[in-house]
């Protein structure tokens, strides 16, 4: 019973994103006639050739390469505060983390963590701290990419239709749905709790570092910090700078090429695949592994460059299905070849470290 209950909130979350992966799916297709299904599958028959399997090979290449690109950053990162775990290990973790991630969300940050620090004996709180670096500077670089693509298309919000039933566009659906938080005050209780707890934290000190179990949960805390900074103490942060572009570089020709798998998108050039790459993004962050969302916003996106809604909701598919595969392949992989791996201490100077 006591073990039900401690999974009792992961079943709830897995439940409610896979819900939210079924509810896009039904909203992408509720209006659809049998023609209209008809032709999603003639759409998708249509990657049946040499050429496109040429690009679909190439654009899982692109993605794989985004995938290794992302595993020597984040060695950079390690490497800055002392670890020299082992490239094929980081690697490893980045796809068994995107495995994770496909059964319940931000499990897979933790297993990457938990398989660092039983395979490279890295601390696991340290990596968390440079994991969560990680995101932060991917989430500015989404953000800075979706400027850009605001820019491209001028009236982009407006125009995307979300919803084919009533038209509604994203704009008018931030409106319904984003800004009616607006009122909601729990962001900024949140951020007055952590401030409160910063500052009793900082007067009660002297009380606390006589605890011997809170003093770990401070050294616990202070680990992620670590491990969060980790960038300052990079001896180029250059190096940092060009992996994450040349790995976002790698995730938009992933979708690039898929397109020119598709005769019917081709044609529509690099804006729409890179409206396609940012607004994707959303999907993967809304429902569970972006089932359902990543369709039907790539269907939203390519109409804007004159593609029929079905042709768009088939593309979207086996956009989805591809990234999915890549997931579900090379995280199997990663976790069969890890077996033939013995764990070792990666740790520069292991007594230095452990004090730290």
């Amino acid at each position: 019973m006591e073990k039900v209950k401690r999974l009792l909130p992961d079943i709830l979350k897995t439940i409610l994103f896979v819900g939210l992966g079924v509810f896009f799916i039904w909203l992408s297709i509720k209006d659809l006639s049998k023609d209209d299904i008809q032709m999603i599958f003639s759409s998708m028959a249509l990657v049946n050739n040499p050429r496109g399997w040429l690009f679909i090979g190439l654009s899982v290449l692109a993605i794989v390469l985004a995938d290794l690109i992302r595993a020597e950053r984040a060695r950079l990162l390690l490497n800055s505060i002392q670890y020299r775990p082992r490239f094929s290990m980081m690697f490893y973790s980045v796809m068994v983390c995107y495995l994770a991630n496909l059964a319940l969300p931000r499990l897979g940050e933790i297993l990457r963590c938990s398989f660092l620090q039983r395979y490279e004996k890295v601390p696991f709180q340290k990596s968390l701290g440079t994991v969560i670096l990680e995101r932060a500077v991917d989430m500015v670089c989404w953000a800075f990419l979706l400027v850009i693509v605001l820019l491209m298309n001028n009236g982009l919000l407006s125009n995307l239709i979300v919803d084919q039933s009533t038209q509604m566009t994203l704009e008018e659906w931030f409106a319904a749905k984003g800004l009616s938080y607006m009122g909601n005050y729990l962001l900024y209780i949140i951020i007055a709790v952590v401030v409160l707890l910063i500052v009793v934290v900082r007067i009660t000190r002297n009380w606390w570092q006589q605890k011997p179990a809170l003093v770990k949960v401070a050294d616990f805390f202070k680990g992620i910090w670590r491990g969060f900074v980790s960038i300052k103490d990079l001896p180029n942060p250059w190096y940092f700078v060009f992996w994450t572009v040349a790995m976002w570089i790698s995730y938009f020709l992933g979708v690039y090429l898929f397109f020119h798998a598709l005769p019917y998108l081709h044609h529509i050039g690099i804006g729409a695949a890179f409206s396609v790459l940012v607004f994707g993004t959303i999907a993967f962050i809304i429902s569970q592994g972006g089932l359902g969302a990543y369709p039907l916003i790539t269907a939203g996106i390519v109409m804007l460059y004159g593609i029929p809604y079905t042709e768009g909701l088939a593309a979207g598919w086996i956009g989805w299905i591809l990234q999915t595969a890549v997931s579900l392949v090379f995280g199997l992989l990663s976790l069969t070849l890890t077996s033939f791996y013995k764990p070792h201490d990666s740790a520069v100077n292991t007594e230095e470290n452990g004090l730290a």
